[in-house]
């Protein structure tokens, strides 16, 4: 009789990225870039030094693990986005851990424009996500969550999502937000709690002239979201019923106080 020995662990998805960028005559180019497990690091040919990460194990779940470090020399200008929307899926057990981590030296600038992420039933992750800024340097990021996917009439009733950003120039914090969503908030409801709205993003503009652009900002919002502005930050927040129309309100928000085109992953 053939005896199967069954696991006493499930397989867990590993990831590691860790890109550099410098000058190169007078453009922005990779300059080291390693990777390992399921991250992934592609650079689309084009106008302009565009990285995209992708996680190839499709998804995150309890006991996943991802690492992000880029780092950019002075004077540099990158976009960084991913491939396709993020998808923390139902945890067994354990919680899925994302650390990103980006570096940004006098004179260069950031926009950190990554896709959705999509939150299923009874997950759990936990994600630490930084920037810091040295000197002038400056950056856009924006970040967005789902609960569920209204198109397949998905309810998340459950869930463990610790979500901590922090924005930082020369050691000084200039941006923190701790997200923190369980079962418990989750069934509280009400005006506070997103009044029914599923999908939700907060944008952060870090430059001199930031507080010039909230005009425009506000114009692009309209009703789907607020915005404001001071001390060279501007700060917008928007929600809306399911992904696709907030994708749609944040695509007019970027385009409104950002020049250039918009990542070319966000348009397929």
């Amino acid at each position: 009789m053939l005896h199967q020995t069954i696991p006493s662990q499930l397989p867990r998805a590993a990831g590691r990225i860790r890109a550099g960028f410098g000058l190169r005559d007078g453009a922005t180019r990779l300059a080291r870039l390693h990777q390992a497990g399921s991250g992934k690091a592609m650079l689309p040919p084009g106008a302009g030094c565009e990285l995209v990460l992708l996680n190839t194990s499709g998804g995150l779940t309890g006991g996943d693990r991802m690492e992000i470090l880029v780092a950019q020399d002075e004077g540099t200008r990158l976009l960084v986005t991913t491939q396709t929307a993020e998808r923390a899926y139902r945890s067994v057990t354990g919680r899925a851990h994302v650390s990103a981590r980006y570096e940004v030296a006098p004179g260069a600038h950031l926009d950190l424009l990554p896709q959705e992420t999509i939150l299923f039933d009874r997950a759990a992750l936990a994600r630490e996500q930084e920037i810091t800024l040295s000197g002038d340097a400056t950056c856009l990021w924006c970040e967005s969550l789902i609960l569920g996917r209204a198109a397949m009439g998905e309810v998340v009733t459950q869930l463990d999502l610790t979500d901590r950003r922090r924005i930082s120039r020369d050691g000084r914090p200039v941006f923190v937000e701790n997200l923190r969503l369980t079962d418990a908030v989750l069934a509280q409801g009400g005006p506070a709690l997103l009044a029914g709205a599923r999908a939700f993003a907060t944008l952060v503009l870090l430059a001199p002239d930031a507080g010039d652009r909230l005009a425009r900002a506000r114009a692009a919002l309209g009703s789907d979201g607020a915005a404001s502005a001071f001390d060279g930050k501007l700060v917008a927040r928007l929600m809306a019923g399911d992904g696709w129309p907030l994708r749609q309100a944040l695509m007019r928000l970027i385009r409104a106080i950002r020049p250039g085109p918009l990542p070319r992953v966000w348009q397929i």
